[in-house]
């Protein structure tokens, strides 16, 4: 029997909405999901009208076993946020990756709530190292695989990796199952005293409903790199109904 996944593009088209889920979708329809795509463009912001209206429908939603949503820095009306935390709560999965996820909805904390971990900031170079565009935020720095997560079949057989590009603080509660952490180091130009460790991959149950969140992926060059694509592809799986 198909599945059907529902897709959720827009917002800040720094992070590459279109082309970052066009690199999934094949690997959805692979595995037996049609594929539907709700384009909200690049508007974002407070006072952005390309809000996701299809969460407003609920007898849609009911046929819907996995959303994918890339949708950074836009807002959500509460019917919106209402109906898609309500499939969710019936067994509808949600799944994303960076901003597109875990920094979707700021205005609405219920949103927060709901996927369990917030972007706070992605600290950047060495001031003297920065010349005032997207790659001052690129810094190299390890994913390491948690112990929950050798054993989990998102994360399992992924040995610790390195990446650069921007990394996460995250915000985040205990009702997270952490697969994978990274660590803010204490740099000489920072105002933090200690390490800060961040979840970078985590699933969360809700009601009848699985979340999964990866922080890496700020463009589709991070998203290709062989360990985030995989985590990635199979996170969206694991997450379906």
């Amino acid at each position: 029997m198909t599945r059907q996944a529902l897709v959720v593009r827009g917002g800040w088209d720094g992070h590459s909405p279109v082309e970052a889920t066009e690199l999934f979708i094949p690997h959805l329809e692979a595995n037996g999901f049609t594929v539907r795509v709700e384009d909200l463009g690049t508007e974002f912001g407070p006072s952005s009208t390309a809000t996701p209206k299809v969460y407003t429908d609920a007898e849609y939603l009911a046929t819907v076993d996995l959303i994918v949503q890339s949708n950074t820095m836009n807002v959500i009306e509460q019917a919106e946020f209402e109906g898609l935390r309500t499939a969710i709560e019936n067994g509808t999965g949600f799944a994303g990756w960076h901003g597109g996820i875990a920094d979707s909805y700021r205005s609405n904390s219920d949103y927060l709530t709901l996927v369990g971990g917030q972007f706070g900031c992605h600290p950047g170079k060495h001031p003297s190292e920065r010349e005032g565009g997207p790659q001052d935020n690129y810094v190299p720095y390890t994913v390491n695989i948690a112990e929950a997560g050798r054993t989990h079949p998102i994360t399992e057989g992924i040995e610790d990796f390195d990446l650069v590009t921007e990394q996460y603080w995250v915000l985040s509660d205990d009702y997270v199952d952490v697969l994978a952490t990274t660590t803010q180091a204490v740099r000489e130009w920072d105002p933090w005293t200690r390490p800060v460790t961040s979840p970078a991959v985590w699933t969360r149950q809700w009601g009848k409903g699985r979340i999964f969140v990866a922080t890496p992926g700020h463009d589709p060059a991070t998203l290709k790199n062989e360990n985030v694509k995989t985590i990635v592809e199979r996170g969206l799986l694991w997450a379906a109904r």
